[in-house]
């Protein structure tokens, strides 16, 4: 067999980003790409408000703008998460609380969440940010109440779930305050465009987070989005807008995201159906919304030798996540114990992301199939 060359992810393109980007590039004046694509996401989600950003990591951090986090304030977020969602709140000088996750879907463990929120005694546990692990959705109305019962502000990080629906209706048209997406779900270093949204049906939110998008400026722009000669900076902002070639792009990606989750939901019952009953491996079980941006399996032992022995074959593997607490800064600023963490520590030795993205076609897939079966034949 020959050795193919398989990427944990790539984008999916064609002519419709060179002719959103091409439409940009011979504009003559109106830049309406950035508006055009908020109008679109509120008519894709259903939501009130949507405000463009450079980066979803961006969108974080003004969504935390917006509702004035501070000095030793504190968010409640999910150990199994990605880096970017603490290193926001210690941007602002305030503590993240690590709570531990469930094992069936990888997201956070609702009854340890409740827990922490009745047991805190602090006036300073501000909210919570709930991560969708691969594009699955935790258990969003016992959240939503739970959030409601204590007072807390909640933020969903659906950076990796653009699209997926809970009890039929789109997620950021349901009771988060906030919602944070992003047409790009991967987080390489080499990324052909990036983009984040903050959707909200909160109109205070949302005019404070469109303020500090561009350095809190007060002023008005000619039709080339050029500043007025005369402005005026009215709060503390960021430079977190999104720009025209990014948001074209963004528009071409979004406007196939039903189409990209049919793709995934299609390879991922390629990968159920030959890796099922495969020694050493265990296929994770999903409710039916699940969009799957990361396909995660699970290996019984020896995990980092498994990804090893796929990569020498030509195929890319992930982790999705390694706990926030195994992290050199958190671990260390905090003493956090490695075994703080049980459910998070078990699931992070044996998890393993696998291929997935719209643009892997069946061959390919039949392709990574083999190299797991064949890997896995050799386990000891």
């Amino acid at each position: 067999m020959i050795k193919k060359d398989i990427a944990i992810y790539k984008a999916s393109l064609d002519n419709d980003e060179l002719n959103q980007i091409r439409s940009v590039l011979e504009s003559k004046n109106d830049l309406s790409k950035v508006l055009e694509f908020e109008e679109r996401m509120k008519d894709f989600i259903g939501a009130k408000h949507a405000i463009a950003t450079a980066t979803s990591t961006a969108a974080i951090h003004l969504a935390l703008s917006a509702i004035k986090l501070k000095r030793g304030d504190k968010i409640l977020m999910s150990v199994n998460s990605f880096v970017n969602l603490p290193e926001v709140v210690r941007h602002f000088d305030a503590e993240p609380v690590f709570i531990d996750i469930n094992m069936e879907d990888m997201n956070i463990d609702v009854n340890k969440f409740e827990q922490a929120l009745a047991e805190n005694k602090s006036k300073k546990l501000r909210g919570a940010i709930i991560t969708f692990v691969a594009g699955q959705t935790p258990d969003l109305d016992r959240i939503y109440d739970i959030a409601k019962k204590y007072g807390i502000i909640l933020i969903e990080d659906c950076r990796s779930a653009l699209g997926v629906t809970y009890n039929g209706k789109k997620v950021g048209n349901l009771r988060a305050d906030m919602t944070i997406f992003s047409t790009n779900p991967s987080n390489s270093k080499y990324a052909i465009s990036r983009s984040g949204v903050i959707v909200t049906a909160n109109e205070e939110i949302a005019n404070r987070a469109k303020l500090l998008r561009t350095h809190a400026l007060t002023t008005t722009y000619d039709s080339y989005g050029n500043l007025d000669y005369v402005y005026d900076v009215v709060d503390i902002g960021h430079k977190y807008d999104l720009s025209e070639l990014d948001a074209a792009y963004a528009l071409a990606q979004l406007n196939k995201t039903e189409k990209f989750i049919k793709r995934r939901k299609e390879i991922a019952k390629l990968y159920e159906k030959r890796l099922a009953g495969v020694k050493h491996i265990t296929i994770l079980p999903h409710k039916d919304e699940h969009i799957f941006t990361q396909f995660i399996i699970k290996v019984s032992r020896n995990r980092d030798a498994f990804a090893r022995a796929l990569k020498d074959r030509g195929v890319a593997t992930g982790l999705n996540y390694i706990p926030l607490h195994l992290l050199s800064y958190y671990k260390t600023k905090y003493s956090i114990k490695i075994t703080a963490f049980s459910n998070a520590l078990n699931n992070y030795q044996q998890i393993l992301s696998l291929p997935m993205y719209a643009g892997l076609s069946d061959d390919e897939v039949k392709y990574v199939c083999d190299q797991v079966i064949d890997v896995a034949s050799e386990w000891v």
